[in-house]
């Protein structure tokens, strides 16, 4: 991974910025001291930290756009900030650039539990929507693993998912509306409180832009009623390649579960060691298979779901008899990144996404790339819809050790695009998937990609280096040559 290069302001112009952030913001909000900006250095992608020149944390929207004005005024970039839970750099600060975090746009502004809808503002906690909402038996369907921690407004940057994605979308299938405001503090509303709107789609193009066309201040999202029922399905595995299988016949069937999730042995130790959740730790793979609707509906696809996958080999078969081990099921699998993190000094955290008919395939071949690289790695994905997430376990302060997990990363995912699936399922591109991104477009969608961004943002200011590659970069990485007068980038082997 090759972050971007620093790049400092000149003292003067630095100075001059603060200055005049100072005059449009509170004392409070603005910060420039060392030690005041260095919990902003990174986000969850922590191999990488940077001072930005300034962190700035508005709580209003007059505010944030007095801070668009001040940073176009003086062109400096601005990074927006949501949690800090991303895990592909997109918030890593930019010396020469302002920090905006939107920390302080907490507030959720209206339940309508008539319409089934949620208005909030960007810096307001995933989970904390399904709590307000709870009584009025209403929820919010997309839940990332960080969910009690990750903000919506990055939910709507990253498009993140969670493991109910399978059956309830990711973050774009469950946006309705959101405000935003572009480098020019110019507000826009895309979408609303209906299901559609007239015109093109702005609101998907905005779903999973990372930052990079306008500042997301307000998110209207649709709430789901509570299921009847809930249960959840345990089952254990003599291998992988199985467990894949298993996948693939229940979706073959017609079955879309709530949650379909899958974890590797070394997984399934990590976890079970934190949590206790009663994991069988001698299986190869689990999986996880979460059913929802009526009493009658869950009664019926207990029995089929049951029976898939014992003729699909599992060795064991339990279903969750109450709430609570319900919880506990799903408790072991959403600390699972935590658990790694007690065995490990490091990991590096993927995300890719595959065709399901080649889970097996490719999982075996992650073993074989694991052998290559002289590193370990647990996997832990939600297997329903393809979406892998490799734990690539390192240590850090040994000589090479991050360069060389950092590669099996990459390699990881020009596996994902040479099967025919992508680079990212819901972490988002930022700095960390430069690199596979030119594996999986060409020159010419590239350039329309930065055309794109020109169109909302014609200074570049937003976010820059993040998401999309530049040509440049991708001839820096290696994954470009010229053949006949023309950029080509070279064919990754098919399976």
């Amino acid at each position: 991974m090759n972050a971007p290069a620093e790049v400092l302001l000149a003292p003067e112009l630095r100075r001059a910025l603060i200055a005049d952030l100072r005059a449009a913001l509170p004392a409070t909000a603005v910060l420039a001291e060392a030690e005041e900006l260095h919990p902003y250095e990174c986000d969850g992608l922590s191999a990488y930290r940077r001072l930005p020149a300034v962190a700035v944390l508005p709580e209003s929207v007059e505010q944030v756009q007095a801070v668009l004005r001040v940073c176009r005024e003086h062109g400096v970039p601005v990074v927006p900030r949501g949690a800090g839970t991303g895990l592909s750099g997109g918030a890593l600060p930019l010396s020469n650039g302002v920090l905006l975090g939107l920390a302080r746009f907490n507030r959720i502004l209206a339940i309508d539990p008539d319409n089934r809808i949620a208005r909030v503002q960007p810096g307001v906690r995933n989970l904390a929507i399904s709590e307000a909402a709870a009584v009025h038996g209403l929820y919010y369907a997309p839940d990332p693993s960080s969910q009690i921690a990750c903000s919506i407004g990055g939910n709507v940057a990253e498009n993140s998912g969670g493991v109910h994605c399978l059956k309830y979308g990711l973050t774009v299938h469950n946006v309705l509306g959101i405000k935003m405001l572009t480098m020019d503090g110019e507000l826009l509303e895309l979408g609303g409180a209906s299901l559609d709107g007239p015109g093109y789609d702005l609101l998907a193009l905005m779903t999973g832009s990372e930052g990079l066309l306008g500042i997301v201040i307000e998110v209207t999202v649709r709430l789901l009623p509570k299921p009847e029922r809930t249960q959840v399905l345990l089952a254990a595995y003599a291998s992988v390649e199985q467990a894949g299988e298993a996948v693939a016949a229940i979706i073959a069937n017609g079955i879309i579960p709530a949650g379909l999730e899958m974890m590797d042995n070394p997984a399934i130790r990590a976890a079970e060691d934190f949590v206790h959740a009663g994991y069988p730790v001698e299986a190869e793979a689990i999986l996880l298979c979460e059913l929802d609707g009526t009493n009658a509906e869950v009664s019926e696809a207990i029995m089929g779901v049951r029976e898939l996958l014992l003729q699909s080999g599992a060795t064991e078969v339990r279903t969750a008899t109450d709430e609570a081990q319900r919880q506990k099921f799903w408790a072991g699998r959403k600390g699972a990144f935590p658990a790694v993190g007690r065995i490990s000094p490091d990991y590096y955290c993927m995300d890719g996404t595959i065709p399901r008919q080649h889970l097996g395939r490719v999982l075996k071949r992650i073993a074989q790339l694991s052998g290559e690289y002289g590193l370990k790695v647990a996997n832990v994905f939600h297997a329903g819809d393809g979406n892998l997430h490799p734990l690539i376990l390192f240590d850090a302060n040994r000589e090479g050790e991050l360069e060389r997990a950092e590669a099996f990363g990459t390699a990881i995912l020009d596996l994902c695009v040479a099967v025919g699936g992508t680079v990212t399922g819901e972490h988002g591109i930022g700095i960390e998937k430069l690199a596979p991104m030119c594996s999986q477009f060409g020159a010419a969608e590239l350039e329309q990609f930065h055309a794109l961004k020109a169109a909302f943002d014609p200074a570049g200011l937003l976010n820059p280096g993040k998401a999309v590659p530049t040509l440049h970069r991708c001839a820096e990485f290696g994954r470009m040559h010229v053949q006949g007068g023309e950029l080509r980038f070279p064919e990754l082997p098919r399976f």
